[in-house]
C-alpha cells in the first residue's frame, strides 16, 4: 500500500444499529457475495426496513477483507450536494491544508488501497452520490462501494439488492425451525426484554407475538416500536390496540403501500403515547441536523409553553419511549432521532406553524456557539470547544445554510464562518472552511467590519494552502476597510499575514518590519491570541537571520503569555520555534526537549501540521548530532504525517531549506540503501509506536504493561484496560498515555470488538478475572 495509508476506523459508529442487529444471514451472505463480484452495491428498500443496520453488520465483518480501511459515512444529516465530497474527506480524516478540489484529494489518498466505503442514505443527494461513486470507481481499482437508499443511483458499475423486512413464521400458523424464520420473532423478544426484563416469550404467548410480528410486517423499526409498549401493555393488549390503529389507518390511506402503512401507523403510535409537551419537543428536537446535546436542546427548544428546566423530563421521557437514541460520545451525552422518526417531526413542526421560528433559534444557537469558541480559543478549555464543535460539524452546516437561504441574514452567516476559524485549520475541514468564507464574501460584498474580519480569515486559510496571490488580495482589501473604518484588530492581523507572504517569497527582512506591526497592534487590541501568533512568527523570522537573542526573546514572551492563560495550542507552536532557535545555536539536548514538549501539546490535540513540525525538526536535530539512522527513521514518519495532510511545511515553507539540508546530510552518511530502509521503517510505524520513537519513550509494544500471555489484547490495548479498569474517561486515558483523545477512542473501540462487549464495565470485569486467574 502507498504511504499516504488510511487510518482504520471502526464501522460501529452507530452502535445503536449494530446491538439490535439479528438474524439476517442470507442478506449478509448476498451484500458479500455481490461485493466480491461487482464494485458498488446498493441497498434499496423503504425507511425502517434495516437497511442501515444490515450495512453496518456486512462492512464490520469485512474489515479483513479491507486492509486499508473500512470507512461509514451517514448522509441523513447532510443537506447540500457539494458539501458531499468534504463530508467523506472529513470521515476519511485526511487533512488536506492545499487549495486542490477536495476530489482530487479524495482520489489521491484512496489511490492503490484496497478499501471499502460505506454511503448510508443517499436518497436525497442520488445525483451527487451517482457522480461521485462514478468517478471514485473509475479512479480507484481496489475500491468498493456500499451504499444504502430508498431509490437504485442508477450508475453502470451498480448493483442493487432490496433488503426485504425480517421473515416471519408460516401465516397459517405453520413454525419453521430454521434461524431465519425466527428472525423477526427474535428482534422482537430481544427488544420486549430489553424493555421488560422479565419479558420472554412462551409457548402461551408465542402465538400473539407472530401475530403481532405478522400485523408489523417484519420492519425491524416498527417491531422496536411495538415492542416499547410492553412498559404499559401485556402482549395481547398491544396486539389489540396494533389492530384498532391499522384498522382506521386502512380506512383513512388506501392510497398509501402497505408498508409505509404500517411503519407509519407505529411512528404515529409512538407520537400519540407522548404527552403533549412530549410531542412538541419531538416535533422541535426534528430541526436539527445528525445529533445534539441537552444545552442545545434547552436552548432551541423551549419557550412558547414549554419552561428550560422541563426540558431535561421531557427528552428522558423520549428516550424512554425509543423516540430519541441516547449516546455517549468524546463530548458527553448526546441524542439522536432515527431518520424516519426526525422525518414525522418535521411534518408536525411545518403543522404547527412554528418551523420558521425554531429554524431561526436553531441557526442562531450554533452561531452563539462558534462565537463562544472564539472568545474561548486562548485559554485551557480549547480541547473541550473543538470536541464539541466536531460532534456539532453537522449543525453548524445546516446553520451556516439557513443563514445563506436569505441575502439579508448572509452577513451573520460570514460573521459565523469567520468565528469557526481555529475549527476549520485544525481539523479535516480546511476545504470546507475555505468554501464557506468565499461564499459569504461574495453574498457580502459591503466594505464593513465584518467583511473586513473576514477577508483576513479568509487570507489565512490560502496562505495555508499556498493560494498566496489569492491572499494577498483579500489582505490588500482587508488592510484598505481596516484603515478607512479605524479596525486596529483587522490592521494587526493584515500585518501578520503579509508578513507571513514575505516569508513564502523568501522576503525576510520585508517581513519583520510587519510582524513588529503586528506585535504592536495585538498589545494594543489586548488580542492574546494574536499576540503569542505574531511573537512565534518574530521568532522564526528573527532565527532566519541570525538574530538568536531577537529570537529568543520573542518565543519566550509567547510561552510566558500561554503559561499565565494555561493555553496549550499556541504554546506548541511557540516552543517549536524556540527549539528552532535552540538547535541553531547548537544546544542539541535543550532543542530535543523543546521539540519533544511542543509535540506532546500537538498530539495530544490532534494537531497533524503541529506534530509535523515537531517530528521535521526532531530529524534536523538527530542529523546533527550524528545520528543519522534515528534522523532517517524520524524522516519516514514526518514523511507519512506530511502525506496524510498533502503540504509539506504548511505554513512554515521558509524551513524548506533545513528540510533539504538534512535530507542530503543523511542520505551521505547512510549510503542510498540504508537511508530507503530506515525511511521505510519509519513510515510503516503505527502512530502509537511512532510517538514513542519521536519523544525517545519505551514502545507500546513493549514494557511492563504488557499483555498476558492469551490475551486477544495487544499490550497498548491492555494498558488501556487497565485504566478503563481504574474508571478512567478516553480524555483522561489520553492525558494519562500521552496521546490525541481520537486515539483513546480507538483503543477503547477495538478493545469493545475483541472481547464482543458492549460496556466499560465488562471490560473491568473482564481484566480483573484475567489477571485475577492469571490468564
Amino acid at each position: 500500500m502507498s504511504s499516504n495509508a488510511l487510518h482504520r476506523r471502526r464501522t460501529s459508529a452507530l452502535p445503536a444499529e449494530l446491538t439490535s442487529f439479528v438474524g439476517r444471514r442470507q442478506e449478509i451472505h448476498d451484500v458479500r457475495r455481490l461485493l466480491s463480484e461487482c464494485r458498488m452495491v446498493t441497498l434499496t428498500g423503504p425507511g425502517g426496513v434495516g437497511k442501515t443496520r444490515l450495512s453496518l453488520k456486512v462492512a464490520d465483518g469485512l474489515q479483513r477483507a479491507f486492509p486499508d480501511g473500512v470507512w461509514f459515512i451517514e448522509l441523513a444529516s447532510l443537506d447540500r450536494p457539494e458539501l458531499l465530497v468534504h463530508a467523506i474527506v472529513e470521515a476519511l480524516e485526511i487533512r488536506d491544508r492545499s487549495s486542490r478540489p477536495p476530489l482530487d484529494v479524495l482520489i489521491e489518498h484512496l489511490d492503490g488501497t484496497r478499501a471499502l466505503i460505506v454511503l448510508d442514505n443517499c436518497e436525497h443527494l442520488v445525483q451527487a452520490c451517482a457522480v461521485l461513486a462514478d468517478a471514485l470507481l473509475a479512479a480507484v481499482p481496489e475500491l468498493r462501494i456500499l451504499a444504502t437508499s430508498r431509490q437504485p443511483l442508477g450508475i453502470f458499475a451498480e448493483r442493487t439488492l432490496t433488503v426485504p423486512p425480517l421473515a416471519l413464521p408460516d401465516a397459517d400458523g405453520g413454525r419453521l425451525s430454521t434461524p431465519a424464520v425466527s428472525d423477526a420473532i427474535r428482534l422482537f423478544g430481544d427488544r420486549a426484554a430489553a424493555v421488560v426484563p422479565e419479558f420472554a416469550i412462551t409457548d402461551e404467548n408465542r402465538d400473539v407475538v407472530e401475530r403481532i410480528c405478522h400485523r408489523l410486517d417484519g420492519i425491524p423499526l416498527a417491531l422496536e416500536l411495538a415492542a416499547v409498549r410492553l412498559r404499559a401493555l401485556s402482549v395481547n393488549e398491544l396486539l389489540d390496540r396494533l389492530d384498532d390503529r391499522f384498522r382506521l389507518l386502512s380506512a383513512s390511506s388506501r392510497a398509501v403501500l402497505p408498508r409505509h402503512q404500517t411503519l407509519r401507523a407505529l411512528v404515529g403510535w409512538s407520537y400519540g403515547l407522548c404527552d403533549e409537551n412530549e410531542r412538541v419537543l419531538w416535533a422541535r428536537i426534528s430541526v436539527f441536523n445528525g445529533g445534539l446535546d441537552l444545552t442545545a436542546a434547552e436552548a432551541v427548544c423551549s419557550g412558547d409553553g414549554i419552561a428550560e428546566e422541563e426540558i431535561v423530563d421531557l427528552v428522558t421521557g423520549l428516550v424512554e419511549k425509543s423516540v430519541l437514541i441516547r449516546e455517549e460520545g468524546p463530548s458527553g451525552v448526546r441524542y439522536r432521532l432515527l431518520d424516519v422518526i426526525r422525518a414525522y417531526g418535521r411534518e408536525r413542526l411545518a403543522e404547527s406553524g412554528q418551523e420558521a421560528t425554531l429554524r431561526r433559534r436553531y441557526r442562531d444557537h450554533y452561531r452563539r456557539l462558534a462565537a463562544d469558541a472564539c472568545a474561548n480559543l486562548f485559554g485551557s478549555s480549547q480541547v473541550e470547544w473543538f470536541t464539541r464543535l466536531r460532534a456539532d460539524h453537522p449543525n453548524l452546516r445546516a446553520a451556516l445554510e439557513h443563514y445563506h437561504a436569505d441575502p439579508d441574514d448572509a452577513p451573520a452567516g460570514l460573521g459565523m464562518a469567520t468565528d469557526l476559524l481555529y475549527y476549520w485549520i485544525s481539523g479535516y475541514c480546511l476545504g470546507e472552511g475555505r468554501d464557506w468564507l468565499d461564499r459569504g464574501l461574495a453574498a457580502c460584498p459591503r466594505p464593513d467590519a465584518v467583511r473586513a474580519r473576514a477577508l483576513w480569515t479568509c487570507a489565512w486559510v490560502a496562505i495555508i494552502q499556498g493560494d498566496l496571490d489569492a491572499a494577498g488580495t483579500m489582505l490588500e482589501e482587508g488592510r484598505a476597510i481596516g484603515q478607512r473604518l479605524g479596525l486596529t484588530s483587522v490592521q494587526a492581523y493584515v500585518a501578520l499575514y503579509s508578513g507571513m507572504i514575505a516569508v513564502y517569497r523568501n522576503q525576510v527582512e520585508a517581513a519583520i518590519p510587519c510582524y513588529r506591526e503586528a506585535v504592536a497592534l495585538h498589545r494594543t487590541t489586548g488580542d492574546l491570541a494574536g499576540l503569542v501568533l505574531s511573537l512565534m512568527r518574530l521568532a522564526l523570522a528573527h532565527s532566519l537571520r541570525g538574530e538568536s537573542a531577537r529570537a529568543v526573546a520573542a518565543a519566550e514572551e509567547g510561552i510566558a503569555v500561554c503559561d499565565a492563560h494555561g493555553e496549550v495550542w499556541h504554546k506548541g507552536y511557540t516552543t517549536f520555534a524556540l527549539g528552532v532557535e535552540v538547535w541553531r545555536q547548537g544546544d542539541l539536548p535543550r532543542a530535543a526537549s523543546l521539540e519533544q514538549e511542543s509535540l506532546r501539546f500537538n498530539h495530544a490535540l490532534d494537531d497533524r501540521l503541529g506534530v509535523a513540525v515537531g517530528e521535521e525538526v526532531l530529524a534536523w536535530i538527530a542529523a546533527t548530532g550524528g545520528n543519522h539512522e534515528r534522523a532517517a527513521v524520524l524522516m519516514g514518519i514526518r514523511q507519512r504525517t506530511w502525506q496524510a495532510i498533502s503540504a509539506p511545511l504548511s505554513g512554515y515553507g521558509n524551513l524548506l531549506r533545513y528540510h533539504d539540508e538534512c535530507e542530503a546530510r543523511v542520505r551521505a552518511a547512510l549510503g542510498e540503501d540504508a537511508f530507503r530502509a530506515a525511511v521505510r521503517r519509519g513510515a510503516a510505524m503505527p502512530d502509537d509506536e511512532a510517538l514513542a520513537y519521536a519523544l525517545e519513550q519505551p514502545s507500546p509494544s513493549s514494557g511492563p504493561s504488557g499483555a498476558a500471555p492469551g490475551s486477544p489484547l495487544t499490550r497498548r490495548e491492555t494498558e488501556v484496560a487497565r485504566l478503563i479498569a481504574k474508571g478512567m474517561s478516553n480524555r483522561q486515558i489520553a492525558s494519562a498515555l500521552v496521546v490525541a483523545e481520537r486515539t483513546a477512542e480507538g483503543h477503547v473501540e477495538r478493545i469493545l470488538h475483541k472481547l464482543g462487549f458492549h460496556s466499560r464495565t465488562q471490560i473491568a470485569r473482564w481484566l480483573i478475572e484475567q489477571e485475577g486467574t492469571g490468564n
